[in-house]
């Protein structure tokens, strides 16, 4: 069995993708509280480490008995938000030292040798000096692909565009083809019970209750915010009528959903509203969405809006599947030479 390490494991939707497409998952790292124990309850077999910066490929060596270039796969999500296309409109890169840990990417890379490497992230990264400066760190010893591809295009019933730079030591990884079929809304989260009706699901009960005012403007919308009459309609909205259109928006069964970011659980920060009931979207709901499995766990105790943020920010499950699936046959491949 071929064997990974994730970094920056959020709640382990990289892992799952991993473990999906045959990898043994070695360790994780994630700092965050929360993200850790949502990680643990879906992958306790994985070691789990809190803190890239205070990470060395020597403890992960000793720690698994390993030597250079023993691991197969090295895959990192790191944090995006300061890449992020509403932090970066109109302006250069937001100063955000989290933009700066995808240097201990490469230094973890350069003690370990993984025979390849996985890089997610927002598209803007791929345009950004530090993409490029990573390469550059790494480029005597591996072969890069790299581009943009949409959720979408790999069993995700969502549109998310997403940086994709695949590394190799030998040979060089295309990125994979899209899958035959796309999802949507409906395939994943249709026939769902109702959030208040008596089911054995935590998570679906999980959603933002919002006052008479919102039920009210969440009631009238059937596609998007210019369904809302002059009294509903928000005072930004008067004052700016063509931007951020998505907010207080409906999702159509028949369609892939918007992208799910940290805050899917409000309509009011995009077009969350469900698709046939006037409700938010619920926890479990998006976590579906995002192509979790749906016996995947989470920490029901934390509260919305984290709960709302892991899954926002992870990784979706079968997209990274189908770049961790290309790895592993170009392994396979080497070892067949």
């Amino acid at each position: 069995m071929k064997t990974a390490i994730d970094l920056f494991s959020g709640c382990g939707g990289l892992t799952q993708g991993l473990k999906t497409a045959g990898f043994r998952v070695l360790l994780g790292c994630e700092i965050r509280p929360e993200a850790r124990e949502a990680y643990a309850m879906n992958h306790s077999e994985v070691k789990l480490y809190p803190d890239i910066r205070e990470l060395s490929g020597k403890t992960i060596m000793e720690e698994f008995y390993l030597n250079p270039g023993d691991v197969d796969l090295l895959a990192a999500c790191p944090p995006c938000q300061g890449f992020s296309s509403i932090r970066t409109r109109n302006r250069d890169v937001a100063p955000d030292p989290r933009n700066e840990l995808i240097f201990d990417v490469a230094r973890l890379v350069k003690e370990i040798l993984p025979k390849t490497i996985l890089i997610e992230n927002v598209p803007r990264l791929l345009k950004d000096e530090r993409i490029n400066k990573f390469k550059e760190m790494l480029s005597d010893r591996y072969e890069f692909s790299e581009g943009v591809l949409d959720a979408q295009n790999f069993s995700v019933p969502q549109r998310r565009k997403r940086m994709i730079l695949i590394g190799a030591r030998v040979g060089t990884v295309s990125l994979p083809e899209f899958s035959p079929r796309k999802l949507t809304v409906y395939d994943v989260i249709g026939g769902l019970p109702d959030p208040e009706s008596k089911h054995k699901r935590p998570l679906h009960r999980i959603r933002q209750r919002f006052t008479d005012k919102v039920l009210e403007r969440i009631k009238v919308v059937k596609c998007s915010r210019a369904d809302l009459p002059d009294h509903l309609m928000l005072a930004c909205h008067k004052r700016y009528p063509r931007g951020f259109l998505d907010v207080y928006g409906r999702m159509q069964w028949n369609d892939v959903s918007p992208t799910i970011t940290r805050s899917s659980h409000n309509p009011s920060k995009g077009r969350f509203i469900h698709p046939s009931d006037d409700r938010g979207l619920t926890i479990y709901e998006i976590m579906l969405l995002q192509g979790f499995p749906r016996r995947y766990k989470l920490p029901v105790n934390i509260g919305i809006g984290k709960l709302a943020s892991l899954l926002g920010e992870a990784f979706p499950p079968p997209m990274a599947c189908s770049q961790a699936l290309q790895i592993y046959s170009h392994l396979e491949s080497l070892e067949m030479k």
